[in-house]
């Protein structure tokens, strides 16, 4: 083989091995990378949840203390009534 070709070939062995090894530490990087955006979405989603269990839980209890409202209204008219009368 001519040094020419054998001077080819190990440097093109570098460039690929050079090419790897900045493929694989790009990959572990982006991995990384993306297991916290993960866990920061996770958390996001967890306080959303939590927010909305507790509205649905406002939601529920709001017709009953409507409810309660008009009949503490409708004594109070009774009572006013009474006093007049």
């Amino acid at each position: 083989m001519s040094d020419a070709i054998i001077v080819a070939l190990i440097t093109g062995g570098l460039a690929l091995l050079g090419v790897i090894v900045t493929n694989s530490k790009n990959q572990t990087e982006m991995h990384a990378a993306l297991d916290k955006h993960q866990a920061v979405t996770d958390t996001k989603i967890e306080e959303l949840t939590r927010e909305v269990r507790e509205h649905n839980n406002f939601a529920k209890r709001v017709p009953v203390v409507e409810e309660q409202v008009k009949v503490i209204n409708h004594r109070l008219s009774d009572l006013e009534e009474y006093h007049r009368g």
